[in-house]
């Protein structure tokens, strides 16, 4: 499995989910992998008692999710809730693959997703040769994730039509998946449950109707709330992807990290750190995960085409790229910001040179 590019939660974490269990005291609801308490150490991190490690998934409020996974243990739906990039869907897949062992039961919602891709599908060719039969049923993770007693995902709910959501709505308050075609029903089995996203960006897309919205219980994820708290974000996930690619780069200094996430929360803030100035922001939401692929590319551009050692002009096309999302209106704030703030401090004069010679 050396090839693959990107590994499943329960594949790359497979170490810590078993020491986990191996350690694990607590009670387990019906077909859980490990006892919630595990579960949100697996998920926030911490020693367990034979000395092992667990590394942090989420870095943030312990007690956010606390609150999730005491959700997924009841006959209620999570709904994780947030800005683009703090972390939803890898705060689901986590969760699944604790819970489940298994975050592939996915369904990424689009304008194009259909009621079949939510309820079940049909193999058309058998369906002709033979009619209505279980054969020629097609399950949707939905559908398996009810028979397995399992935990299903759906990314960004709110992409899809309103009329498709409230699929959902007999299947989180009846557990049951009606099949009339072949005159039966799939029943949820223990353990089954839904984890959905959705970001506050797409409000008014596809908005949940309330008896939807009813059926869930709602996570919102904050943007870090400190700037140390993101810049260890920042690191872990750049040291995890340089790992993946094998880069020949050497490790971002943090001095590098904490420049992009300076500016990153500044311009979102609109205002500096030291509260002075005040600055327009620009229409993009430089969230976390933006700043993760700015050094990641900065890394890539060090690693073939530098010396290897992450520098200014590595991440200067980066930072323009991400600010600058419309060339007219994100240029003049960009620009401001970087005459007004970057170019004035003495520690940024390579950031400055860089980003203006780019500009």
């Amino acid at each position: 499995m050396s090839d693959i590019l990107r590994y499943h939660a329960e594949q790359l974490y497979a170490q810590e989910l078993e020491e986990l269990k191996k350690e694990d005291g607590g009670k387990r609801p019906y077909n859980w992998l490990l006892s919630p308490q595990s579960v949100v150490t697996y998920l926030t991190g911490g020693k367990l008692k034979n000395g092992f490690e667990v590394t942090p998934k989420y870095i943030g409020s312990k007690r956010l999710m606390e609150i999730a996974v005491a959700t997924l243990a009841t006959d209620r739906a999570l709904l994780l809730y947030g800005l683009p990039g703090t972390a939803k869907s890898w705060v689901s897949e986590h969760l699944a693959a604790a819970i489940s062992g298994d975050s592939t039961l996915i369904i990424q919602g689009t304008a194009g997703t259909s009621e079949e891709s939510v309820r079940y599908g049909w193999n058309y060719a058998r369906l002709l040769a033979e009619g209505p039969s279980p054969n020629a049923l097609v399950e949707t993770p939905v559908m398996r994730a009810m028979k397995d007693g399992k935990i299903v995902r759906i990314e960004e709910l709110t992409r899809i039509g309103a009329d498709v959501q409230d699929t959902l709505i007999t299947i989180l308050s009846e557990k049951t998946l009606p099949v009339p075609e072949l005159n039966t029903e799939v029943q949820a089995s223990k353990g089954f449950n839904l984890i959905a996203t959705a970001n506050n960006r797409d409000k008014g897309v596809n908005e949940l109707s309330s008896a939807l919205k009813r059926r869930f219980n709602t996570v919102i994820l904050p943007v870090p709330d400190s700037m140390e708290e993101e810049i260890d974000i920042v690191r872990r996930r750049v040291e995890s992807f340089e790992k993946t690619m094998e880069l020949p780069a050497e490790k971002p200094a943090v001095e590098e990290i904490r420049r992009i996430v300076t500016i990153f929360r500044e311009l979102r803030n609109g205002i500096t750190l030291d509260g002075k100035t005040k600055l327009k922001s620009p229409g993009g939401t430089l969230s976390t995960a933006e700043a993760i692929s700015v050094v990641n590319n900065g890394l890539t551009l060090a690693a073939y085409f530098g010396d290897g050692t992450l520098n200014a002009a590595d991440l200067a096309a980066g930072i323009i790229g991400a600010v600058v999302k419309d060339p007219v209106q994100d240029k003049l704030v960009w620009q401001e910001y970087l005459e007004t703030v970057v170019k004035s401090r003495e520690e940024w004069k390579d950031v400055y040179r860089a980003c203006r010679d780019l500009a």
